[in-house]
């Protein structure tokens, strides 16, 4: 399906470093360029660098003063609590804005491609930032790329923007920055609030006209019962909306083995994932279609997997999950992390699911969690929220 692709990346993009300590490691990155690189997938798409986000284009979404106070912290390095850089989730360092505005600038560029025609799809590994707010570093999160994206986007005269967040946590900076503007859909399947960061993402915050849209899951959810909410809220509001372009965030800690949440999803049922939103790019919004990264900490045996399968399906070119790790990506991860790497690209799981028009079951914390999402939303936009 997909006719040109670009990948965003620069070495530099994994500056963006809390420190050893902190979940938020870039080697996470390095090691998904690494593998994505050894096993021929960045031979299949085009390779582009990226320039730093301007300061005219970071107020898009954020504050003129916060955007100073993030750079007088990374002149420093000292912390400025008022602004959220210098706590124990956004540690303050030397050089944070010329880092988090690099990362902006790569979704920027991704979003630039696709819109102006140059590429259908376009790619930043290194972005989904999506809990920065407009004035307030929040969850790992300085500048909000997406949310800028999106801004840069509507400023060009796009009239209708979809985003589609499958990060285990709530998508809420970019739900904030957009709550009030019907020509924004976004959608955030997500753990429940009611035992994960960042506390919000109920199916009742549902924007002006129903155009913000929650799926708020239980913990423990897995492959099946996720993959039944992705097809039973997202492809018939993509179809509704029609949006000129779709942006993605595909934070990778929905996955079993993610140390910071509960979801229990395998790399097959994100890989299912990531399919079915190429169909849907296609299919909604003539193959525009801009992604990024986002949440994952689980630093070798899920990231790497994760966002090389991603890269892969957005090149066209989905890899066979039986596929052997290649021994110099196995070495390497050796190398920089003292972890042996995983030897497939698989967990060995057949990601099936019951779709929702099999019927509702109300004694199903999952289908239940659907229904209160396809009440609260589904009659803005005309549709029916029973299956």
């Amino acid at each position: 399906m997909s006719r040109s692709v670009r990948v965003v990346w620069d070495d530099a993009l994994i500056s963006y470093d809390f420190g050893p300590e902190h979940p938020l490691a870039p080697v996470r990155v390095e090691l998904t360029m690494a593998l994505a690189r050894e096993l021929g997938v960045l031979d299949l798409v085009e390779m582009s660098g990226c320039a730093p986000a301007t300061d005219d284009e970071l107020a898009l979404v954020h504050k003129r003063d916060y955007i100073e106070a993030v750079k007088r912290v990374s002149a420093t390095g000292r912390r400025d609590l008022a602004c959220g850089l210098g706590t124990v989730d956004n540690p303050a360092f030397v050089g944070v804005h010329e880092a988090s505005a690099l990362i902006t600038g790569a979704s920027l560029a991704a979003a630039r491609a696709v819109w102006t025609g140059e590429v259908e799809h376009a790619v930043n590994v290194a972005g989904g930032l999506h809990h920065a707010m407009p004035a307030l570093a929040s969850g790992f999160c300085v500048y909000n790329d997406p949310g800028v994206a999106i801004a840069w986007l509507l400023a060009q005269g796009a009239s209708r923007v979809a985003y589609v967040d499958v990060d285990v946590h709530h998508g809420d900076g970019v739900q904030a920055m957009f709550y009030d503007d019907p020509r924004v859909l976004t959608i955030s399947l997500h753990e429940s609030p009611r035992t994960l960061f960042p506390g919000t993402g109920f199916p009742n915050e549902s924007g002006a006209e129903g155009t913000a849209v929650n799926v708020a899951l239980p913990a423990g959810c897995g492959d099946g019962d996720w993959l039944r909410a992705f097809h039973a809220v997202v492809p018939p509001l993509l179809r509704e909306f029609a949006p000129e372009i779709l942006v993605t965030q595909h934070g990778c800690d929905s996955h079993a083995l993610d140390p910071l949440a509960n979801l229990m999803l395998s790399l097959d049922g994100q890989r299912a994932a990531y399919a079915a939103l190429h169909e849907l790019a296609h299919e909604t919004a003539g193959g525009r279609w801009v992604v990024t990264g986002g949440g994952g900490y689980e630093l070798v045996q899920v990231v790497p997997r994760a966002w090389t399968h991603l890269i892969a399906e957005v090149a066209g070119h989905p890899l066979d999950p039986r596929t052997a790790t290649p021994e110099a990506w196995r070495t390497f991860v050796k190398e920089r992390t003292n972890q042996s790497a995983p030897l497939t690209l698989t967990d060995g799981r057949n990601p099936e699911f019951r779709d929702f028009s099999t019927g509702y079951d109300p004694a199903d914390p999952v289908d239940r969690a659907i229904m209160a999402t396809r009440k609260a939303i589904f009659p803005f936009h005309g549709l029916d929220p029973l299956p």
